[in-house]
């Protein structure tokens, strides 16, 4: 064979693979924090990333790979699969050691989890996506939080209840003059929201919407969910007395507007409670707000916030209060490095464990 031709042959054959995947897109986040935590009577000392003691959220650590191909018809074809990688130990005590079962964990691990995965299409019309992702009631104040992923993350302390379902057929509508709206459904598949076997499910368990308006610094938006009583629980752990988990959502926030940034968050649930989930008639309201200034590179921020259950026929349940005051430091566009103290209380003083306060040091990079 005439080597130029061989040559060219080559060439096209190592070319090939790389335009297949020339609209590929690898991506991810690391983030590790070295943390403080005095928890009621029980724990005191350092962890990493909140560590198997600690409190709070994980530090979403992941790494993904997404891409696009054009259809006919303005059809574009999407997807992607994201995993979550924590860099420090999240949940355990055997990630350094092949993330074996931890029988003092209920073996529960740490190590690589499912993200956002999914497979669809995109047109002028909307995003179709079905797989796994986080709820439209969780999308709608996603811009609104500040302190994310880290100690004092509204889920890891006041337990606003966010949802990234296992199976999802989720539509986004494109966006209209800052207007947009989202709805999704989650098909039982034999499973519940939280991992158990669920052979009660027989269709669509659970479905959500939201409704969101941003434009420049402001963002509005608005949320209900509702997660039938078959993702509680199943024939092998029944939910006594379950009902429908019925959440509303409401976010309000002026963000970066000559460096101010002010959000508000307001959340109620019916038949939910912060332990069990479903609890049948026990009501709970969530509110939080959030402040920050940036100056040049850096941003100093706080937050305040209240959960008070509502339990018919129980006059005196106690409330929680969380706080945070917090300081970021942007190095670059990529990397950001951060302080934050937070404190927790339960107002209930005969269980003294439920307290805790904690101070956390962080560094995140962003490919």
């Amino acid at each position: 064979m005439n080597k130029k031709l061989l040559s060219v042959a080559v060439a096209a054959a190592i070319a090939a693979p790389a335009a297949a995947l020339a609209d590929a897109v690898l991506y991810g986040k690391a983030h590790v924090s070295m943390d403080y935590f005095k928890i009621g009577d029980g724990f005191k000392g350092w962890t990493m990333s909140k560590g198997k003691r600690g409190k709070g959220n994980s530090r979403g650590s992941r790494i993904g790979v997404k891409g696009s191909e054009e259809l006919t018809g303005g059809l574009k074809g999407i997807y992607q699969i994201e995993l979550g990688v924590p860099l420090a130990n999240e949940s355990d005590y055997h990630l350094a050691d092949g993330d074996k079962d931890d029988p003092l964990n209920s073996g529960r691990r740490s190590g690589i989890k499912m993200r956002n995965s999914y497979v669809g299409l995109e047109s002028k019309w909307g995003t179709l996506l079905f797989g796994r992702h986080d709820t439209p009631f969780k999308l709608s104040t996603g811009k609104l939080e500040m302190f994310n992923d880290t100690m004092a993350d509204y889920e890891g302390t006041l337990h606003f209840h966010d949802v990234r379902a296992d199976n999802t057929v989720a539509y986004m509508s494109p966006h209209w003059k800052g207007f947009s709206f989202a709805a999704a459904a989650v098909p039982g598949a034999a499973s519940t929201v939280y991992g158990t076997r669920n052979d009660k499910s027989d269709g669509m368990e659970g479905y959500s919407v939201a409704a969101i308006y941003g434009n420049g610094p402001w963002h509005v938006s608005a949320a209900y969910e509702v997660l039938g009583s078959e993702l509680g629980g199943d024939s092998d752990l029944p939910t006594t007395g379950a009902e429908d988990f019925k959440k509303i959502r409401v976010g309000l926030g002026m963000v970066d507007f000559h460096g101010f940034t002010l959000t508000g968050l307001y959340e109620n649930w019916k038949n939910g409670d912060t332990d069990a989930k479903f609890v049948k008639d026990k009501e709970m309201d969530l509110w939080q707000v959030q402040t920050g200034y940036r100056f040049g590179n850096s941003m100093i921020k706080g937050m305040y916030g209240e959960a008070e259950p509502d339990t018919p026929g129980n006059t005196s349940e106690p409330k929680a209060k969380s706080w945070a005051v917090g300081l970021d430091h942007k190095f670059s566009k990529r990397t950001k490095v951060y302080a934050l103290y937070t404190k927790y209380d339960w107002e209930d003083k005969t269980s003294a464990t439920d307290d805790w306060e904690g101070f956390s040091l962080g560094v995140i990079h962003n490919f």
